[in-house]
């Protein structure tokens, strides 16, 4: 009978933003460590290291995941976007949601951001545009600055640019 030994490392090939990577990495790197410490994108933040948290969400091949809680390994051949990906490349502007984060102040220590702004990414506005269903959506994020009300009204503002009767209740600013 022959046994197999876990292999200790792996080669993963993984395009993050656009740029691909190709590393040699422990077989149990999580892919967040793998993010930050190996490609240099630190914007992914560790928050709670079980997934409770949401900082650490990012898009892998388009859905929201958290990072912390996938293996580099598993992530082979996938497409992620990280935080740092949202705005266009090389241009020092915000992608729309990040400029309403700012203009609504739904920010205060900024390190929940890149995960609320992550699990935004991650879906159809028209599904989720109305305050009641974006609270829902963003039930998976956890801050503990904002109170989520200037949250919600970026959210909004975003997604209906327009003013269209949508409005959420912004507080200061």
């Amino acid at each position: 009978m022959t046994i197999l030994e876990p292999a200790s490392e792996v080669d993963v090939e993984i395009t993050i933003n656009g740029r691909s990577h190709r590393h040699r990495v422990a077989a149990r790197l999580l892919l967040s460590d793998y993010i930050r410490e190996t490609v240099g994108l630190t914007g992914t933040h560790l928050g709670c290291e079980h997934g409770y948290c949401g900082a650490c969400t990012v898009i892998v091949d388009g859905d929201a995941a958290r990072s912390c809680l996938m293996l580099t390994a598993q992530a082979d051949g996938a497409e992620i976007r990280t935080v740092e990906g949202l705005a266009p490349a090389g241009s020092g502007s915000l992608s729309p949601m990040q400029q309403s984060f700012h203009d609504n102040h739904a920010l205060q220590c900024g390190f929940c951001t890149a995960g609320f702004l992550m699990t935004l990414e991650s879906v159809d506005p028209e599904d989720w545009s109305e305050p009641e269903r974006i609270i829902e959506l963003l039930s998976g994020n956890l801050c503990r600055c904002t109170g989520y009300q200037n949250i919600v009204a970026a959210v909004t503002q975003a997604w209906n640019p327009e003013g269209d009767g949508q409005e959420a209740e912004r507080v200061g600013g």
